[in-house]
Order: structure tokens, then C-alpha cells, then sequence
């Protein structure tokens, strides 16, 4: 950016009549609004009819409206912008900016229009009409691939030419025959005759093969006509096994129904069963800890009361001679007693089946099959079970 270019661009757009009043200090910082602005009345007086939105809210409509005017401008002008100065907006755009007014500036000053401001009908007299040369742009394009077309088959021709080169020089130094040329002539000339009287025998048969698909295709409308019917007959017709087939049809959804039903139902039986089946397990193996927890109580309980039978069996000694045999019965009986009687503690409530009778030495207790029957009634084992895993 420079003073002379915004000095250049300032006085370019006084003289071609920009409305606005634009100063060199508008492109210290980047103002897109102005840009755009000036962009769009640059186009509109270069082609008064063209359409380019000026819709510059968004990110995305300025870049689209900078890519449209660079096209328009590349395309009916060939002035080509750099569409990011343009969208900096700054001084660096200027440069862009200038290009196009400089080109409308020296048109102004060619025709010799002068003053400060111009009416929209001096606006036409700048038009660039391009519609006339379309034609001739066609031609062009066309002409330039017929060269590249065969500029390919002379290179090509070219390399041959090694080879052609002896080919033509035998045919040239060959002695020509005249009865032998006018052999090959005839036969050129008949077959081209048999191809042209073949192309006449088509022409003349087009007239016959039109009408034989004209035929053809009335034959089809016909039978298409009389399928259209057929099958609106076989529509309209209600078949005899209807009546029987909606019976069915209705008796089918209710044995559905019934069979959803069922379905349900023994889904339901199915998760009762195994919800049971789980809490017997989960019975079955608290009962088992439980019983496991009692035994090592009557372990550690009969131990305690061998360790106390050992005392006891010292004082028995020592009043052995004042006691009788009943009371040391009844003393013998009392142990045991005791201690299914602590380990029973809150089950008092359940009914016990079975009897309690002590064993007859110490060694008997010891042994949980003497407990078997009444610890069995206890845990609500049926009768006969006997300990779990055993």
C-alpha cells in the first residue's frame, strides 16, 4: 500500500462519480462494509445487468461474494484479483480495487466524459457486450482442438515415414499397366455401384418397416388394452374362498392370542420356578453353614467339658463314698444336656422331635451321630437325612 495508489484510487472514484465521499484514512484499518460497497458499484457500472448478491453478514457470503466478482471480473474483463487482499479489506485491497476503476477511469477519459458525476443513461455507453463473440469463441475452441488433434496424427505420420518412404519409391519406379488399372477400376466401380443400390433398397424398405411398426405397435396397444380390462375384471371379482379364508384369518388371530397368552404364562412359571429353585439352593446352603457352625461348637464345647469332666471326676473321687449310684446317674445324664441345651439358645420355639437322652460315657458325646436326630428336627432336615453331605 501507498499514498500515490490511495491518491490514484480516491480521485479515479471522485471522477467516475462514486456517490460516497472516500477518503485516504478508510483504509488504515480493515473496513469490508466499504469494500463490498465499492466492489458492487464497480460491477454494476461495468455491467449494469449482472446479478451478484451483496449479502456480506456472514463469513461464508463474504467469501462467496469475493470468489463471484473476482470470477465476473476474470471472465468479462480479464482483470484478474487476489481475492485475499480483497477480503483483508485493508490497504493491500486498494491495489485490487484500483485495477478495476483504472480500467473504467481510461474508458471515461477515451470517450471523453468529463465531470464529477454521471447519469444512468451514460451508464449503457460503458456496457461490454460480449453475446456477439460467443460464436467466435466457439469456432476458436474448436479449431484449437482440431490442431492438437492432428498435430498428434502428423507426429505420428512422421515417425512412419522411414518405412513409407521405400513403399513409395517401389510404387513409383513400378511400371504401370493399363489393362491391369482398368481391371482394378471396374471392380471399384462395382462395388461402390452395389453399395449405392443397397443405401436405395433401404431407403425405399423404410416405408414398409415404418408400417410394419406402426402395426406392431397398434397390435401391442391392443393387447395391453384387453390386459388392462382382464385384470380390472379379475379385481372387481370376489374370489369363492374368500368367505372361507377371512373365517380363518379371524380364528388365526385368536389362536394367536391364545398362544400369546400361554406364552406369557408359562414364561411367567418358568422365572417362579427358578426363583424357588434359588432360594432352596440359598436355603439349603445357609442351613449347610449354619450346621457347619454348630458343629465346631460342640467341638469346642466338648472340649470344654472333657477339660471341666477332668475336675469333676476329682471330686467325684473324693465324695464318691457319699453319693449312690443315682445321683451320679443323674449328674452323668446333666452334662450333655447342658450343652445341646446353650447351643438350642432362640430356637426354643420350634418343636423338637426326637429324644434327648444323654450318652453313657463321655466318648459319646464326642461323637455327633448321638445329636444327629435332634440337631436334624432343629435345622427342619426331613427325618432320615441325615448331616448335609454325608
Amino acid at each position: 500500500m501507498s499514498f500515490r495508489d490511495l491518491r490514484n484510487f480516491t480521485e479515479m472514484m471522485r471522477a467516475l462519480g462514486y456517490p460516497r465521499h472516500i477518503s485516504m484514512e478508510n483504509f488504515r484499518t480493515p473496513n469490508f462494509d466499504l469494500v463490498s460497497e465499492v466492489l458492487l458499484w464497480l460491477v454494476k457500472r461495468y455491467e449494469p445487468q449482472t446479478d451478484i448478491p451483496s449479502d456480506v453478514d456472514t463469513e461464508q457470503d463474504r467469501v462467496f461474494f469475493i470468489k463471484a466478482v473476482a470470477q465476473f471480473m476474470a471472465t468479462k474483463a480479464h482483470i484478474k484479483l487476489n481475492t485475499k487482499k480483497l477480503y483483508q479489506a485493508d490497504g493491500y485491497a486498494v491495489k485490487e480495487l484500483l485495477k478495476i476503476a483504472s480500467v473504467l477511469y481510461s474508458a471515461m477519459t477515451t470517450k471523453g466524459l468529463e465531470g464529477s458525476s454521471l447519469g444512468q443513461g451514460d451508464v449503457s455507453k460503458f456496457k461490454f457486450d460480449l453475446g456477439s463473440k460467443i460464436a467466435d469463441l466457439k469456432a476458436a475452441r474448436q479449431l484449437a482442438s482440431e490442431i492438437t488433434s492432428k498435430g498428434a496424427s502428423l507426429y505420428d505420420l512422421l515417425g512412419k515415414e522411414v518405412e513409407l518412404r521405400e513403399l513409395r519409391t517401389e510404387a513409383i519406379a513400378r511400371p504401370l499397366e493399363i489393362n491391369e488399372i482398368e481391371k482394378v477400376m471396374r471392380i471399384a466401380i462395382k462395388d461402390i455401384l452395389a453399395q449405392v443400390q443397397k443405401t436405395k433398397d433401404l431407403l425405399n424398405n423404410v416405408a414398409s418397416d415404418e408400417a410394419n411398426l406402426e402395426a406392431k405397435i397398434e397390435k401391442r396397444k391392443l393387447e395391453l388394452e384387453r390386459n388392462r380390462k382382464r385384470l380390472q375384471t379379475l379385481q372387481s371379482v370376489r374370489p369363492a374362498f374368500m368367505d372361507e379364508y377371512e373365517k380363518i384369518e379371524e380364528e388365526l388371530q385368536k389362536q394367536y392370542a391364545i398362544y400369546l397368552e400361554k406364552f406369557r404364562n408359562l414364561a411367567c412359571l418358568e422365572q417362579q420356578l427358578e426363583d424357588h429353585h434359588r432360594m432352596e439352593q440359598e436355603r439349603f446352603e445357609e442351613a449347610e453353614n449354619t450346621l457347619r457352625l454348630m458343629q465346631n461348637k460342640l467341638k469346642e464345647e466338648e472340649k470344654r467339658l472333657l477339660k471341666s469332666g477332668s475336675h469333676d471326676d476329682s471330686d467325684m473321687d473324693i465324695q464318691e463314698d457319699n453319693e449312690s449310684d443315682s445321683e451320679l446317674e443323674a449328674r452323668r445324664l446333666s452334662k450333655p444336656w447342658t450343652a445341646v441345651e446353650v447351643l438350642m439358645q432362640g430356637r426354643a420355639s420350634k418343636r423338637i422331635v426326637g429324644t434327648m437322652q444323654g450318652a453313657d460315657s463321655d466318648d459319646d458325646v464326642s461323637s455327633p451321630s448321638s445329636l444327629s436326630a435332634p440337631l436334624s428336627a432343629v435345622l427342619g432336615w426331613p427325618h432320615g437325612r441325615g448331616w448335609p453331605g454325608s
